[in-house]
């Protein structure tokens, strides 16, 4: 992948950055590879971040930019929650004036009275949904784009152990439970409290007493709400882990359909999935069924409350102590009372399971980015820099990976990386790009550290074609281009025409606006291949690094883009990893390494004179003693000496080289 504004370098193919990880199985049997771990879900401590803490980081990082409209939001549910108070309490003339005392003139304004009060309620709720409304969705909004900001900074050691299932789960799921929590807390905080203070007093107003035995059976209720609270804190942590989760199996699903095709596993990921789904969806139930129980205490305290009042009050009216005026206002406002008070009720739960999504978006956000730039750095080497790495040490976790690696790649030549996988050849890119930094040693672009330059900077001077050749599912012209609006329609063309992508282009339904599918799904490898390379070459970057750029393609793709990438390398600092030597005979210095270490290094005749590894592999991927083609029809022959140095290496190394082709 790229980035709109820099190069392939940026976003190198998932071998490089070790990113999508590999299987377990590759991983296990790559000590270059040995960090890479299963996906992680629990990425949670057992240990909740407080309620305050959350909330303090919401209203601070986000919603307090909206304070203006929060303000008049509040206003307006201020008005609808009051309304309930005032329709409670015009039940007492209505029923005292009106239809106990016949009062004609008291039904006009009474009746205009309701008509005013259910206008204002109208109009209220309309303005402050809408309000409430723009803010959850614009600062949802503003949320997902701070988490991609800040998630596609960090390096590829964090991506190692968070996969793009959890990571989409967290940006899109989990922020949408936040949003719809932001809007329940604050209606609930304004309208649903301001009406349950208006009704309860309307209630004290006509008789405290009956208020006070409404609610005896409140302080009962804390305790058994704080420990349903925990439990839906819990379930709902469980959910949003096992919702990641299937969001990961998903995009592996999907990702990897043709080899599930070719090994017949539909039944088997379809049970892993439906395996997943079973629990999700029990751990959803039962946060819901805690959510409920809380509203549910709730409805029966006050069915409790109201048959006590009942039986307190109605002998009151019976024995004329109270009108009923009074008892029908009195009962009118209780009732109105109980949608606010379980919606209050329901918050709790609410936001419980908003916490957990809220939780684990924090843990991401605060989750540090260990490879910035410097905060002084160093201007770019100007020209065709040199490439030195000097005692370089890595160890991916217990792996050893370089030990003590020195070597150097003159400006302007081509410089070729030999030797079996995991002998940390894609990590000299990792280093030079700065995916990731060494324990110890040098790595030095230019003469300058690759630690003292800007990161921008640095990858300003790389290109890198992969075998993958990974394109977005845009047009032809955007992944060519990558966002950038200072490319010429004849600097453009020239991409085209040096690539060969001109050579399919007028195959093309739309030409340059085809949309080339998921992953570039559309093109054929070749064709991948030369849209990459069109990207480096109009990218015009002073060094290129070509990781097996033409392993995957057969013989006729593989010879038009060999022209293409002879043509790229030309006039720039080259690196080339390859397994298939034939590749990089004319290489101007070719290195052979060997478990994180220099072996041998030369040009293709001096490493064949002196026998040993590289001619051992040469050997082995060729026919012993015996005139060659290579790819471009040169005639190649080894000299006898190799067949003689290869014959008198010992039995083991012989082995071991066969074992490590093989």
């Amino acid at each position: 992948m790229t980035s709109p504004t820099g190069a392939e370098s940026l976003h190198p193919r998932p071998e490089l950055l070790k990113w999508p990880p590999r299987s377990h199985e590759k991983a296990q049997n790559d000590p270059e590879f040995a960090t890479l771990s299963q996906p992680e879900f629990h990425d949670m401590s057992n240990e909740h971040t407080s309620s305050r803490e959350l909330l303090g980081w919401l209203w601070r990082g986000y919603l307090r930019h909206y304070m203006g409209l929060l303000g008049i939001a509040v206003v307006f549910m201020l008005l609808e929650g009051a309304t309930m108070g005032a329709l409670g309490y015009m039940m007492q003339p209505m029923f005292d004036l009106v239809f106990v005392a016949g009062n004609t003139n008291a039904l006009v304004w009474v009746s205009l009275a309701f008509l005013g009060i259910f206008t204002l309620r109208g109009v209220s709720s309309v303005a402050q949904k809408v309000l409430l409304s723009k803010v959850s969705q614009t600062s949802a909004a503003h949320l997902r784009k701070d988490m991609l900001a800040r998630l596609i900074r960090q390096d590829p050691s964090f991506h190692q152990t968070h996969a793009p299932g959890l990571l989409l789960q967290r940006v899109q799921t989990d922020v949408s439970a936040i949003n719809n929590v932001w809007q329940s807390m604050i209606t609930g905080a304004g309208r649903d409290a301001v009406a349950l203070v208006a009704v309860l007093g309307v209630a004290v107003s006509i008789d405290w007493r009956w208020t006070l035995i409404l609610l005896i059976g409140v302080p009962g209720l804390l305790l058994p709400i704080s420990l349903v609270q925990k439990y839906v804190r819990r379930k709902a942590s469980e959910a949003r882990d096992l919702g990641a989760a299937l969001a990961t199996r998903l995009d592996e699903i999907f990702h990897g359909i043709v080899p599930i095709k070719l090994n017949k596993l539909e039944d088997y990921q379809q049970k892993r999935f439906g395996d997943h789904t079973d629990q999700f969806v029990r751990a959803e139930v039962k946060a819901a069924f805690g959510t409920s129980s809380i509203s549910g205490m709730t409805d029966i305290m006050a069915g409790v409350g109201f048959m006590a009042v009942l039986l307190y009050g109605g002998s009151e009216i019976i024995a004329g102590e109270k009108t009923v005026g009074q008892f029908m206002s009195f009962f009118t406002s209780v009732g109105l009372s109980f949608e606010p008070m379980r919606r209050l009720a329901n918050i709790s739960g609410i936001w419980q399971a908003a916490a957990a999504a809220l939780e684990r978006i924090k843990a991401l956000m605060d989750a540090p980015i260990l490879l910035t730039s410097p905060e002084h750095p160093k201007p770019a080497p100007k020209g065709l820099p040199g490439i030195k790495l000097e005692g370089v040490s890595l160890n991916y976790g217990e792996a050893e990976i370089l030990r003590g690696l020195t070597l150097e790649a003159e400006a302007g030549k081509t410089t070729a990386l030999v030797g079996a996988s995991g002998a940390g050849k894609s990590t000299i890119f990792n280093l030079l790009t700065r995916m990731v930094d060494p324990q110890m040693g040098a790595v030095q672009v230019g003469g300058t550290a690759v630690g003292d330059l800007a990161t921008d900077d640095l990858r300003g001077l790389f290109s890198v074609v992969t075998q993958e050749g990974l394109l977005f599912d845009e047009t032809l012209r955007e992944n060519i281009v990558l966002g950038r609006t200072d490319v010429s329609e004849e600097a453009l063309q020239k991409a085209l025409d040096d690539s060969h992508v001109s050579d399919f282009l007028g195959k093309l339904p739309d030409g340059l606006e085809t949309m080339v599918g998921p992953r570039g799904s559309a093109l054929s490898g070749g064709q991948r291949q030369r849209v990459v390379i069109a990207r480096a070459l109009l990218r015009d970057t002073p060094v290129l690094l070509l990781d097996e750029a033409t392993s995957a393609l057969d013989a006729q793709s593989e010879k038009v883009v060999q022209q293409a990438l002879d043509r790229l390398a030309g006039g720039r600092t080259t690196l080339v990893i390859a397994h298939r030597l034939s590749t990089v005979r004319n290489a101007d210095k070719i290195v052979v390494m060997e478990r994180g270490q220099v072996a041998d290094q030369g040009t293709h005749e001096e490493l064949l004179e002196r026998g040993g590894i590289y001619a051992d592999l040469y050997r082995l991927q060729f026919q012993d003693g015996k005139t060659l083609l290579d790819p471009q029809g040169m005639a190649a022959q080894i000299p006898a000496v190799v067949v003689q140095n290869s014959a008198a290496q010992p039995s083991w190394l012989r082995r071991m080289v066969g074992r490590l082709l093989s």
